[in-house]
């Protein structure tokens, strides 16, 4: 079960946290992964790391927030190969109010996790619909279905990537492509410790148990944990479900 031998993904973010567990998740069963990420560097690590483990990858240097660069790497990705899986993963996070929330800060939140999501999405859709269909997967947030405390910018953003999902699920069903979103809790990445070493040095340990102890199951969700998921949508097990939000959160929307 769950196989993705002679499929080919798209995932972008995947120098690290979830994004490079799920290229490597997707690998070990059988898909080629083209790993996008800002960052060449870690891309390539990731790409290696699969090849070593007896993979097929191949990294790219890719600014989500930039259409041009998004249409000349998947363009040249569509040129070797079809698309038949699409992870729509690239995003940064911001802490702030509305009031404590610049205008900058506002647009480049939307920039990479709204207008990345798009850009891809525009560009590596029109190929899926030439090849027969494919698999939209877009991570999102419980940011999207719940107030946080300072978290303004984000959850708008995780909201605009929550409906673009369902329009994106209810334009293409023809055409045979499926899409759903992952909508994860805090997950445990180097995102987070690098948060707590910036905001809270010498505090880190005690953070990292309030943090965890957000979530009632009593602890972060792992990047594998989310891989799992995304293996699941992205496989033909899941060929009956689209435009659905799938909750990855320990509880949190419904056991607070």
């Amino acid at each position: 079960m769950f196989s993705l031998q002679g499929k080919n993904a798209i995932i972008t973010g995947a120098g690290s946290g979830i994004g490079k567990a799920i290229a490597e998740t997707f690998a070990s069963q059988g898909a080629h992964v083209e790993v996008l990420d800002l960052n060449l560097e870690q891309a390539s690590a990731t790409a290696e790391t699969i090849r070593a483990s007896g993979g097929s990858a191949a990294a790219h240097a890719c600014d989500v927030s930039s259409q041009g660069a998004v249409r000349e790497v998947i363009e040249g990705i569509a040129a070797q190969r079809a698309i038949n899986i699409l992870v729509n993963n690239a995003g940064i996070a911001h802490i702030g109010t509305v009031t404590s929330t610049s205008e900058e800060d506002m647009d480049r939140l939307y920039n990479v996790n709204v207008k990345g999501v798009y850009n891809c999405a525009h560009v590596a859709i029109s190929h899926m619909v030439k090849t027969g269909g494919g698999v939209v997967l877009n991570l999102c947030s419980i940011a999207a279905m719940m107030g946080l405390p300072d978290r303004f910018a984000y959850s708008m953003t995780k909201g605009a990537v929550l409906m673009m999902t369902y329009s994106i699920a209810k334009d293409y069903i023809a055409q045979g492509i499926r899409c759903n979103a992952i909508c994860p809790a805090r997950v445990h990445t180097p995102f987070v410790d690098g948060y707590l070493a910036k905001n809270y040095p010498g505090q880190e340990e005690e953070m990292f148990r309030k943090l965890s102890a957000a979530q009632p199951i009593g602890r972060m969700a792992k990047p594998a944990e989310v891989a799992a998921m995304a293996l699941y949508l992205a496989s033909d097990e899941a060929s009956f479900a689209t435009g659905t939000a799938y909750t990855l959160d320990g509880g949190a929307l419904q056991l607070r």
